[in-house]
């Protein structure tokens, strides 16, 4: 995959997926500017990778913070081929112990910071005239819910109907859009305790991600994830646009969009009485499923 002459924005980029984001743009070729707000841990990251990569220290979610981003592509190197809005936080709490504060810090960096730094990008992408991509990062809690994370799948379940509304708008334009959606070992992830043990044998001994969490639950490491983002910034992907990509360990898996599943119809409307009577054997009689599977413990 070539993605020379190709200048990307990855946010959150200091450490983890957004790094090894960065890596594999840079390796195919690409121009990076890496983002982060740790300052330290982006600069020694932009320089690990080489000339072509540069870092912007700024926190997302302002509509500055995303145009100064924009505009460090262009002074740097030209222009602006390829978005990554990967940067996040969470503040997970069920939803009776969530605070205002922790659930409008996540929005903002999650949902606000995709919006701005998007909006940033596909200005510049539109007076250059020569299409693009912007890549989302979205999560299997934004698809079917997740214990405690109110506001990162509300977030992540927003950025993922961001993907699918950009992509109609900027169809006109050359400029997809897709999300992807990881599964990886991260900071995030070894908070759960059935992935913790894995994680830690992998950071610590260089033991492997067994089979059953590679295949059966499509959990890998970042690395993993980073093909994908290449893909989707190349030009072997424009065709693609619209759609939630799952990936992580062996699985690759594209997300369906919501759609009806099974229809009633009444004369006249419904009332209450009238839904209660053909809800077991019609509309409800296969309710859809929700939260993300758990993998087996250890």
């Amino acid at each position: 995959m070539n993605l020379d002459g190709k200048v990307a924005v990855v946010t959150g980029s200091g450490r983890g997926l957004g790094l090894a984001y960065a890596r594999a743009l840079a390796a195919a070729g690409a121009s990076v500017v890496l983002n982060d707000v740790d300052a330290e841990a982006v600069e020694a990251a932009a320089k690990r990778i080489g000339p072509r990569a540069v870092a912007e220290v700024a926190a997302v979610g302002s509509t500055e913070s995303a145009e100064a981003l924009v505009a460090r592509a262009v002074s740097e190197f030209g222009r602006l081929d390829v978005m990554v809005t990967n940067a996040g936080i969470l503040r997970d709490r069920v939803l009776w112990k969530m605070s205002d504060d922790d659930f409008d810090a996540v929005i903002h960096v999650h949902l606000r910071g995709t919006f701005t730094c998007v909006r940033a990008a596909v200005q510049r992408l539109r007076e250059q005239g020569e299409g693009g991509r912007i890549i989302l990062a979205g999560s299997p809690a934004g698809q079917r819910g997740n214990f405690g994370q109110t506001n990162y799948a509300a977030a992540k379940a927003g950025i993922a109907a961001m993907a699918r509304t950009w992509a109609m708008e900027l169809a006109r334009a050359d400029i997809t859009v897709n999300a992807v959606v990881p599964n990886a070992a991260t900071e995030m992830t070894k908070s759960i305790p059935a992935f913790a043990p894995h994680i830690e044998a992998l950071e610590e001994r260089g033991v492997p991600l067994p089979d059953s969490l590679r295949k059966g639950n499509g959990f890998g490491t970042a690395e993993d994830v980073a093909g994908l983002v290449v893909f989707l910034a190349s030009d072997a992907s424009a065709g693609v646009t619209g759609q939630c990509v799952g990936v992580g360990g062996d699985k690759l898996a594209l997300w369906s969009h919501p759609r009806e599943i099974s229809a009633a119809y009444a004369d006249g409307g419904w009332s209450a009485d009238a839904i209660a009577e053909v809800w077991p054997g019609s509309v409800g009689a296969r309710p859809e499923s929700y939260g993300i599977p758990a993998p087996e413990a250890v």
